[in-house]
């Protein structure tokens, strides 16, 4: 659920923006078949087991050339997954609140819908978070090379093609530990924010 609204945000962003690509994808959809990418999908089972669940949706393609302001827009399409992220994180909380609300005290102790409305919660700031580290591929490569100026962003983007991919996944399979400190703090800082005197 989570990866499928994020890769729709993208696709809507772009579309708004002017850039037909993702609807003549059939991205513009939150079927989650239009979303699914074999080999991210098979990463999220496989990796769950070592209690390190991560994997990804099919890119969204854009073509740039159909943006007004290529860097801006890219940027703002970018900019989009990890929002709707945080988006479906608040909607979580919210009925986390509700159910909290709704229980006498106690009742909710081993509640299977208070477990998934937390894991959604979690899940979604997370996802949020890892996609706004800026090293490619992730989302934060994009909104740093809109936010840069020009030659700085050039500069970025040139290292960050040649390198990385390659930083990406030595993140992900050797220095997992650094990924827990980099999105760990604001995972925590938004859920209490969410949770506010819960």
């Amino acid at each position: 659920m989570a990866i499928t609204v994020h890769e729709f945000a993208h696709a809507f962003a772009a579309d708004r923006l002017g850039d037909d690509l993702p609807r003549r994808q059939g991205r513009v959809s939150l079927f989650p078949t239009d979303h699914l990418d074999p080999v991210g999908t098979l990463m999220m089972a496989v990796t769950s087991w070592t209690g390190f669940g991560i994997g990804w949706g099919k890119p969204v393609q854009t073509n740039p050339s159909a943006f007004r302001n290529p860097r801006r827009d890219q940027g703002i399409v970018a900019v989009a997954g990890p929002l709707s992220n945080i988006a479906q994180a608040a909607l979580f909380s919210v009925g986390i609140r509700f159910m909290y609300m709704a229980s006498p005290d106690g009742a909710l102790r081993g509640s299977m819908w208070l477990e998934f409305l937390y894991s959604g919660l979690i899940v979604n700031l997370a996802l949020a978070f890892f996609n706004l580290i800026p090293i490619k591929p992730l989302d934060g490569s994009w909104i740093m090379t809109a936010v840069l100026p020009y030659p700085q962003a050039r500069a970025y983007e040139i290292f960050m093609l040649k390198y990385g991919p390659i930083i990406f996944l030595l993140l992900i399979f050797v220095f997992r530990g650094a990924i827990s400190m980099l999105i760990g703090p604001p995972v925590a800082i938004m859920r209490s924010l969410l949770l506010w005197g819960l």
